[in-house]
């Protein structure tokens, strides 16, 4: 057995209890935290929590049902200051054993399907994966401070004019040209 299987974030689906759930609370320490900001791209996470159950789900399934709760702390895609946002959230998955599962034949078309909480089942059932997956999935992707404006922003180089909106219309001499070939002399009726 591996060191990670004896870890409080593993549980291995053969010790699970068939008669009742099994509770979890996951310990993240300020190093793990440390360590998921920087897997998720963001400044800290001040706070961590996922806990929950994995409970029976029939004869060979598992639903695993926990709630997360973090403090995330982003630069902002303005002004790169710190942006702070709170995540509560509920986490469901439904671990079921592959021959459960529709596999698609290669190269063939394919619905997604509607609940996508439902995941293979192995030997084991990662309570810190699942935690990193909703928390990536909840944490805004572009995260912009209250008081963030866009400047008109302009990137032309050094001492050129500007483009001006009717130049950016390309059809609008159309109309103009269509007429002047219309009438070859160039004269109105």
């Amino acid at each position: 057995m591996t060191e990670r299987a004896h870890s409080p974030k593993v549980f291995r689906v053969a010790d699970l209890s068939q008669a009742h759930a099994t509770k979890f609370d996951l310990p993240l320490s300020a190093e793990d935290r440390a360590t998921v900001a920087t897997e998720l791209d963001a400044t800290s996470i001040k706070k961590l929590t996922f806990s929950g159950q994995i409970a029976p789900l029939g004869k060979r399934g598992w639903r695993l049902n926990g709630k997360l709760g973090a403090t995330v702390v982003q630069p902002c895609v303005v002004t790169l200051t710190p942006v702070t946002t709170r995540i509560d959230s509920d986490v469901v998955r439904t671990f079921v054993p592959p021959a459960q599962l529709h596999t698609p034949t290669e190269g063939s078309e394919t619905e997604i399907p509607e609940d996508d909480s439902i995941e293979e089942l192995g030997t084991e059932i990662d309570v810190y994966d699942v935690m990193i997956e909703a928390l990536a999935i909840a944490i805004p992707d572009y995260p912009r401070a209250a008081d963030a404006e866009l400047d008109n922003i302009s990137a032309i180089p050094e001492g050129a004019e500007p483009i001006k909106e009717e130049e950016t219309k390309p059809f609008a001499g159309l109309a103009a040209l269509r007429d002047k070939l219309s009438d070859p002399d160039g004269q109105k009726d």
